[in-house]
């Protein structure tokens, strides 16, 4: 092979590999008011259904900033919440989720469980995840795909940090870039990210905040980001 084959050929690797990178956005349900209502004001939680949703969107935005206006997006919802919250508010939010999706080109993936959420992140081609954002509740210790929705001040769906080894590792490229945006993430479950997938997590050690993501602002953290 000539030396201009072989560089030809190496572009086209590299090109093959960039247009089939993926960023993988995760969105985590909201809680039910019927639940929240018990609690002080203070300490509720998702009086707008859509904290997270926007907070998605947001990032949505920065990426195609950062990585390009076409760059591909796959957004995994979980279904259950934004039913049983739209069937509480008598709005249709999974439609309204599905028409920002098809808004901004991204590709909508519902998922209804943990085995489900596992069984749709593990359908990505190997190396295509550049980057990895999850919005919605979390511990120190799993990310809660529910909160306060079934059970108040409880999940019944989630991904624990000793279902990570479930996760396959190959389907992350090399140096991409995962964060959590949820609360305490950082505290346990980044290390153990990082261990389970060789990848690292940044997240929050601390509470995070959703105050101004209807302001157009992504949510900080009180405390620090950690890898």
């Amino acid at each position: 092979m000539t030396g201009r084959a072989r560089i030809l050929l190496l572009i086209s690797l590299l090109l093959t590999s960039f247009c089939s990178a993926d960023h993988v956005i995760v969105t985590g349900g909201t809680a039910l008011r019927k639940w929240e209502n018990y609690r002080v004001t203070e300490d509720q939680h998702d009086r707008w259904w859509a904290n997270f949703v926007r907070a998605s969107t947001l990032r949505m935005a920065e990426i195609r900033k950062a990585y390009g206006a076409n760059a591909p997006i796959v957004w995994l919802v979980y279904q259950p919440a934004y039913q049983a919250r739209g069937r509480e508010d008598g709005k249709p939010y999974t439609s309204w989720i599905a028409e920002q999706a098809a808004k901004r080109k991204v590709t909508l993936v519902w998922f209804n469980s943990s085995g489900d959420f596992l069984q749709k992140l593990n359908s990505r081609p190997r190396g295509s995840v550049e980057t990895f954002d999850f919005f919605g509740h979390s511990n120190r210790h799993a990310f809660m795909f529910d909160y306060s929705a079934e059970i108040i001040g409880a999940s019944t769906a989630w991904l624990h940090e000793r279902d990570l080894p479930r996760i396959r590792s190959s389907i992350f490229a090399r140096n991409a870039y995962c964060k959590s945006w949820g609360c305490h993430t950082g505290e346990s479950m980044s290390a153990v990210w990082r261990k389970s997938t060789g990848t690292a997590l940044e997240g929050a050690r601390g509470p995070t905040v959703y105050n101004d993501v209807g302001q157009g602002k992504l949510p900080f953290v009180r405390g620090s980001w950690v890898r």
